[in-house]
C-alpha cells in the first residue's frame, strides 16, 4: 500500500469525515427535519414610504400561475415545472418578472405593497430554482453545500437595492419579523406537497389579507394540515413544530390557531382533544405526476 504524505493523508482524512457524515444523514434522512431558521429582522428592509400609492406590477407572474399551476383531486395544486422548463419563451418570461422585483427597491413602497412584492418574490423566485435544477423529486435535493437535503434556502438567487438575497432571507429576515403574521406561512411555498398551497392568484396590497386567511383555512381543513388518526391521536403538519414560536410556542397555542380556521366538524374535535400530537411533512415535489401515498 503506497504510504501518503501528510498533507495527503490530512485530505484524504477530511473527505472520509464528510464521507460518514454524508453516510449518516442519509441513514436519518426520512425522519429528519430542518431546522427552521428563527426571525430575525434584516434592519436593511425595515423601511416604508406610506404616502406612495404606486403598485408593483405582477401580471407576468399571474400570467405563469394561470398556465402552469393547476388545482388536483387532491386538494395539493400542482405546478408543472417540466412543461415550464420545456418553454425556453415563459422560462424567459419568468426570469424577467424576476428581475423586474429585483429592479424595484420595496422600502419606498407602502407596507402592504411590501407584503405582496416579498411573497410574490418568493414564490416566484423558488419555481425558478426548481426549474433550473429539473428534474428532480424534492426542493431539497437543490443545495450548493455537501451537506444532503440541504435544500437552496440559504443559496444566493437575486439581489436587490445591492443587497443578495436568499429565500432564508426574504421569509425569516423579511417577511416574518416585519409583520409578524404567522398566516405568513399558508403564503410562501416550498414546492412541496407537504407545503400549503400555491395560490392560484398573485398577492397584491388590496388582496393579500383576504388571500392568507384563504390559505389558512385551505391548509387546517386539508389532511395535510389537521388529521386525525383517531380520536386520541393527532398528526398535524410539521410546520407548527418548526415555527412553533410564531404559533404561541404551545400546543395549546397551536390548537387554539387551528380551531381558528377550521371548519366546525373539525373544529368541535380539536375542541375537546387532550390526546397526543405528532408532526408529518412531504417533502416530494408538488409537481403533477407525483402520487401521494
Amino acid at each position: 500500500m503506497q504510504q501518503l504524505t501528510p498533507t495527503e493523508g490530512a485530505s484524504y482524512r477530511g473527505r472520509l469525515a464528510r464521507s460518514l457524515l454524508a453516510a449518516v444523514l442519509l441513514v436519518v434522512a426520512p425522519g429528519f427535519a430542518l431546522a427552521a431558521p428563527a426571525s430575525a429582522l434584516l434592519e436593511f428592509w425595515n423601511a416604508s414610504d406610506e404616502t406612495r400609492t404606486e403598485t408593483i406590477d405582477h401580471s407576468v407572474w399571474q400570467n405563469l400561475l394561470t398556465a402552469y399551476l393547476s388545482a388536483h383531486p387532491s386538494g395539493v395544486n400542482r405546478f408543472d415545472y417540466a412543461a415550464l422548463k420545456a418553454n425556453a419563451e415563459d422560462t424567459a418570461k419568468l426570469a424577467g418578472y424576476l428581475a423586474h422585483l429585483q429592479a424595484h427597491d420595496p422600502r419606498a413602497y407602502a407596507r402592504a405593497e411590501q407584503k405582496a412584492y416579498w411573497i410574490n418574490f418568493y414564490n416566484a423566485l423558488t419555481v425558478q430554482v426548481v426549474v433550473n435544477a429539473y428534474p428532480v423529486d424534492s426542493i431539497r435535493d437543490i443545495h450548493e453545500s455537501w451537506v444532503p437535503l440541504s435544500g437552496p434556502w440559504d443559496d444566493v438567487y437575486a439581489q436587490v437595492a445591492g443587497q443578495k438575497l436568499t429565500l432564508n432571507n426574504i421569509e425569516h429576515g423579511i417577511l416574518r419579523p416585519i409583520w409578524r403574521d404567522n398566516r405568513m406561512h399558508y403564503a410562501v411555498n416550498c414546492a412541496s406537497y407537504g407545503c400549503p398551497n400555491q395560490s392560484a392568484t398573485v398577492f397584491t396590497a388590496a388582496n393579500t389579507e383576504a388571500l392568507l386567511d384563504a390559505g389558512a383555512r385551505d391548509y387546517i381543513n386539508h389532511p395535510r394540515g389537521v388529521d386525525f388518526v383517531d380520536d386520541d391521536f393527532l398528526v398535524i403538519s410539521s410546520i407548527y413544530d418548526w415555527y412553533s414560536a410564531d404559533f404561541g410556542n404551545s400546543q395549546e397555542t397551536v390548537l387554539a390557531h387551528l380551531i381558528q380556521y377550521a371548519e366546525a366538524g373539525l373544529a368541535a374535535r380539536l375542541k375537546g382533544f387532550a390526546g397526543s400530537v405528532d408532526y408529518e411533512y412531504d417533502w416530494n415535489l408538488n409537481q403533477p405526476s407525483y402520487v401521494h401515498e
